[in-house]
């Protein structure tokens, strides 16, 4: 009976170690946002949750509808993912979340951004979005155009493992703002675009002559891009995410739980982060958008 209770309470210590040892990622989900199927903040981080949830060491926590209130809601956290409207409504930009957000990078905790959430005002919160992932978008450098994006080559990277060329319609911003010389920045995504994405005026979010001439040199634009920042944090950009629907492409996915996993500094598996999410699980938890 000793023997019993001995063998099981050994089992009971081993498990909350494991657990203790878990990285912990937390998933910031930006309030509602455009029309049914677009921006899905909430639903994209449940179903990237879902896939997360998968993975043994990893826990992983949504905080939905923008800024969590709770004080403690990035205690432990090994990373952090931010999906959510950007520009002047980025819920990071505030002075005591940029301190908050420096803070844990300073301690090391990864970064990562999707979609809108890689846009923020210039100036204080550009150069810590700098910091933080290595690269943004800004308004009037950087561009939002609706494009198939064709991604005939992927570098050798953790994060791209069992990643395969694909092609997808998204909203890809690109000609991001990068870290001078791009230090310690590293492209994960590069797509040559067509010049219709030229097709609008001049504007913070359309066009402007730096972009229209890289565009017509047929410069490949980096919409997904990993980096290192002194002392050992790491981050990512992706520009993608404006379409729901696209989380149920295998690559398109793939590429940003390994993202997560990588900025956590988990080891990301050989095949990549292995994970099926079917049309009632993509369907599930999007925002009611009634007019």
């Amino acid at each position: 009976m000793k023997m019993r209770i001995l063998i099981c309470w050994m089992t009971a210590a081993l498990a909350l170690g494991a657990s203790a040892a878990d990285k912990k990622i937390v998933l910031l989900a930006g309030s509602v946002s455009h029309g049914k199927g677009e921006h899905e903040f909430r639903a994209g981080c449940l179903a990237l949750k879902h896939c997360l949830d998968q993975v043994a060491g990893v826990t992983s926590v949504v905080h939905s509808n923008g800024w969590p209130s709770d004080p403690a809601a990035f205690a432990g956290a090994d990373a952090v993912f931010m999906y959510a409207d950007g520009g002047g409504g980025h819920p990071a930009i505030k002075p005591d979340r940029l301190k908050i957000l420096n803070d844990l990078a300073g301690r090391g905790v990864g970064i990562g951004c999707a979609h809108y959430a890689v846009e923020v005002p210039k100036g204080d919160a550009g150069e810590a979005m700098l910091g933080w992932t290595g690269g943004y978008f800004e308004t009037f450098w950087s561009v939002n155009p609706h494009w198939d994006a064709d991604f005939l080559t992927l570098p050798k990277h953790p994060v791209t493992r069992g990643v395969k060329p694909f092609k997808i319609n998204d909203e890809w911003y690109f000609h991001m703002r990068f870290r001078e010389g791009m230090r310690g920045v590293t492209p994960i995504l590069s797509a040559v675009p067509p010049e219709k994405t030229m097709n609008r005026a001049d504007g913070p979010h359309s066009g402007n002559p730096d972009v229209r001439a890289s565009v017509s040199r047929r410069d490949p634009q980096h919409v997904m891009w990993v980096s290192e920042r002194q002392g050992g944090g790491r981050g990512f950009g992706f520009t993608g995410g404006h379409f729901h629907r696209n989380w149920g492409d295998e690559n398109f996915r793939r590429v940003v739980l390994n993202g997560i996993l990588w900025i956590a500094k988990m080891e990301v598996p050989s095949q990549g982060v292995q994970s099926v999410l079917t049309p009632e699980q993509l369907a599930a938890n999007v925002d009611d958008k009634k007019k």
